[in-house]
């Protein structure tokens, strides 16, 4: 649903900006009760059956926005517990990120067929027939499922000509590419934490805004607040998505409006990686050493292929994502310098939380989560006034958020630094597309290859905390390519700068 502004998308920006505000103001933090009241006024509910319950769920998404944990429904507790003591220039949550507000789940039911009213009663229904179980019957001159015996089957759907049955699942079922949604003993969604990979596909696909993952725009706030130095890493999928006075020299402006100390673009470790992989792909993959070379920049997809697919982990790439080489450039010229990752993805907060990159980002905050940074603080892009362009990158880097903009990106640098190498490439987008590419992979039908996986729909660009339409985004990306005065990753010169001081590390 991204690109779409329903109530969902009001409700939960609106949760944003009323956090930032809540840290750039400061004073009693208890006036967080408030805020329910302000975000769903008066007596009359307007989205569910009580406006009493409405601002309950407006509550506990205020916690989660400011990393706290949710409150279980039979704990009588003020949602400003825990809230004074989170106002800290640090992280403050810990997983699970990505969460269910029990009592905003709608209970959809899952994966099941039901009988519409396009039923016309036919002489053939053909459904009975086809049902394998005799789960279908002609009741009061209609067609009729017993959920009882039913297998899913999908048979009565294939052969009704009148397309009266339709198949439905829940929403944030459908969209986990790892199964990771179940039921709990009220048949409302659950997360299965074993499976899950915090790709956050989940929480922007229920239509009852029932799940939510936890941010750091609190303390964000408070690091930016206390004077710390602050700097910027923006994805490359930032580009679009602010709207249309929002350009790429713009954000960069509004971002030193917010207090941060500096702007980089994060394609500058896109840069890096991509001649890194170039380098080990036909190092290690052409020479006949590995049987191919899965691209990491994607922490979703890393985690999903090395939990599901053993054997298959020491082929993903131990390149540093896009993300950890620009914080690690970063933190080499600014040492104290506190750095907080913007982008499109909900899977970074928990890879900015292992063990091996936390030195490296402080905070990761998503696009949405930003924009409520800006609309506390009023910023308006139209009145911003340009103090320079943004040239960290490569159009190659800058491309990494589409999908196939990764292996693009790589295959330009074998082409540039091994003319004579010939590429195999295959890629996937969505979790159930990337799982299928592994699996061929582990039957040995992709030795040779490049395999790109990228977790969202579209790359970055679809990721949770993005706020444009895919083809936008996309366009977007492109135009923004186009613009740069280098095109591939051999041509930044900040690489061999990066290179030369992390060659041995």
């Amino acid at each position: 649903m991204r690109g779409i502004y329903t109530p969902v998308t009001k409700i939960r920006r609106q949760v944003f900006a009323e956090v930032a505000r809540l840290a750039y103001e400061g004073g009693d933090y208890s006036r967080i009760v408030e805020i329910p009241y302000k975000i769903i006024p008066g007596e009359v509910p307007t989205y569910r059956g009580s406006v009493f319950e409405e601002r309950a769920i407006v509550g506990e998404r205020l916690r989660l926005a400011i990393g706290l944990e949710l409150y279980p429904a039979d704990n009588p507790a003020p949602i400003s517990r825990g809230v004074s003591e989170s106002a800290i220039a640090k992280k403050v949550y810990e997983p699970p990120l990505v969460n269910v507000i029990p009592f905003a789940c709608n209970k959809c039911e899952p994966n099941s067929y039901k009988v519409t009213d396009n039923c016309r009663g036919c002489l053939a229904h053909p459904c009975v027939s086809a049902c394998p179980v005799k789960a279908i019957s002609m009741v009061d001159g209609r067609s009729h499922i017993d959920k009882s015996k039913c297998v899913r089957c999908g048979r009565c759907k294939e052969v009704c000509p009148y397309e009266a049955i339709v198949h439905y699942d829940r929403p944030c079922a459908a969209a986990c590419g790892v199964d990771a949604i179940e039921s709990d003993e009220l048949g409302r969604a659950k997360i299965n934490y074993d499976k899950c990979v915090s790709c956050g596909m989940c929480l922007v696909n229920c239509p009852f805004g029932a799940i939510a993952d936890k941010s750091q725009i609190f303390q964000l706030v408070h690091a930016i607040k206390e004077g710390d130095e602050v700097i910027a890493c923006v994805a490359p999928a930032f580009v679009g998505q602010f709207g249309p006075l929002a350009t790429p020299d713009q954000v960069r402006e509004a971002l030193r409006e917010l207090g941060f100390a500096g702007v980089v673009e994060v394609a500058l470790g896109a840069d890096i990686g991509a001649v890194e992989e170039a380098k080990h792909y036909v190092e290690k993959v052409v020479s006949g050493e590995e049987p191919f070379l899965a691209t990491s920049c994607c922490p979703a997809w890393s985690v999903m292929a090395k939990t599901k697919f053993p054997t298959i982990a020491p082929y993903v790439s131990d390149a540093l994502t896009p993300m950890v080489a620009t914080a690690r450039m970063v933190k080499e010229r600014h040492p104290n310098a506190k750095i907080v990752f913007i982008g499109p993805c909900a899977a970074k907060k928990l890879e900015a939380s292992r063990r091996t990159v936390r030195s490296d980002v402080d905070f990761v905050i998503t696009f949405e989560e930003l924009m409520g940074m800006f609309v506390a603080k009023g910023i308006e892009f139209g009145d911003l006034e340009s103090r320079g362009g943004v040239h960290d990158a490569t159009a190659a880097g800058r491309g990494y958020s589409v999908a196939g903009g990764v292996a693009d990106a790589i295959s330009a640098c074998v082409k540039e630094m091994y003319p004579d190498v010939e590429m195999k490439i295959d890629r996937a987008e969505g979790l159930k597309n990337c799982a299928k590419m592994l699996t061929l992979a582990k039957a040995g039908k992709r030795n040779g290859y490049l395999m790109e996986g990228m977790a969202c729909p579209g790359g970055c660009i679809g990721g949770a905390g993005t706020m444009m339409p895919l083809p936008k985004a996309a366009a977007a990306v492109k135009k923004f390519q186009d613009a740069s005065t280098r095109k591939i990753a051999t041509e930044n010169p900040l690489v061999q700068e990066f290179e030369q001081k992390n060659g041995d590390k």
